[in-house]
């Protein structure tokens, strides 16, 4: 059970570096977090971008960029072909969002020719350390599926569980997370997180223990389970937070962030390969405790 990101950070640096090309890599808080995971062994990169300005940067921050391949690529659309077609041919591991809008980086995830997709639904999943919780845990989706279907959430769970299987999570607990903790027909949260308890006991949803429904209190507080009566391996004790939709899921997120002093950490799975798909508003460290999910992840 990885505690922190310092946990972490220590078995990224055990397994080895994987590489990571990097889409319009001009961006100094993205070279800066890309600089400590190659100082550290965590990361290779491939820097794709506006060379010049790239250069200048790295210079600034005394990046060192005499062993790094850096493609020169000023337009962003292009350089996110670029760094995805890397990624899609197997010469990079991982796929990192610089300084471009997401839906221009999605678009050539997306392409049939290029692109990382497998079939099965993409999802976003977000990891956190919060002081306040004696372990990291991972919410999803916070960014992709805007309201998701039933098979949807047993996809997202699915995604979401093979990362916490590459965190060296063996049997990560799935709270399913709605309003309320009994099911109401009235509210299809519940009857989903019901409907996805029993897919994982028949085995349909396998490598995890899923029950639900939970309020977020009583999934993550044994003190408010045991109040309310709930007897669960999962109440009091969740590795992943499901939340019902993407508003949920997205407060939820901002809230951890900005309010609770999370420190956090973002990628889209569901992929061939992991993302890096960090907001620019996120500073160096989550960009680059970002990456060091990626590594982790990467086959």
């Amino acid at each position: 059970m990885a505690k922190d990101f310092n946990s972490l950070f220590k078995l990224a640096q055990e397994k080895g570096p994987k590489k990571i090309a990097v889409a319009a890599a001009q961006d100094e808080d993205v070279l800066g977090a890309v600089k400590i995971a190659y100082e550290k062994g965590i990361a290779t990169p491939i820097l794709v971008g506006d060379r010049e300005a790239i250069e200048r940067i790295a210079k600034n921050i005394n990046f060192d960029l005499s062993s790094i391949m850096v493609i020169d690529e000023k337009d962003g659309s292009l350089a996110a072909r670029k760094a995805t077609e890397l990624v899609s041919s197997g010469v990079a591991d991982v796929l990192m969002k610089g300084l471009i809008d997401t839906s221009v980086i999605m678009k050539q995830v997306l392409d049939s020719e290029i692109g990382l997709r497998t079939g099965n639904v993409i999802s976003h999943v977000a990891v956190f350390d919060v002081p306040t919780y004696h372990k990291v845990f991972i919410v999803t989706d916070a960014a992709m599926i805007i309201a998701p279907d039933l098979n949807q959430k047993k996809q997202i769970i699915e995604n979401a569980v093979e990362l916490a299987h590459s965190l060296d999570i063996k049997e990560p607990k799935v709270a399913v997370l709605a309003a309320k903790e009994k099911v109401s027909e009235k509210m299809e949260a519940t009857v989903h997180a019901a409907k996805l308890a029993e897919m994982n006991k028949q085995g349909e949803i396998t490598g995890c223990i899923v029950d639900g429904p939970f309020a977020l209190d009583n999934a993550v507080s044994k003190e408010s389970a045991k109040i309310k009566g709930i007897t669960s391996e999962v109440a009091g004790d969740a590795d992943i937070l499901l939340a019902p939709d993407i508003e949920a899921g997205n407060v939820l997120y901002k809230a951890l962030s900005f309010l609770a002093n999370a420190k956090s950490a973002g990628l889209i799975v569901g992929t061939k390969r992991p993302i890096v798909l960090t907001s620019r508003a996120d500073n160096e460290e989550a960009k680059l405790n970002s990456i060091v999910l990626a590594t982790l992840m990467a086959k």
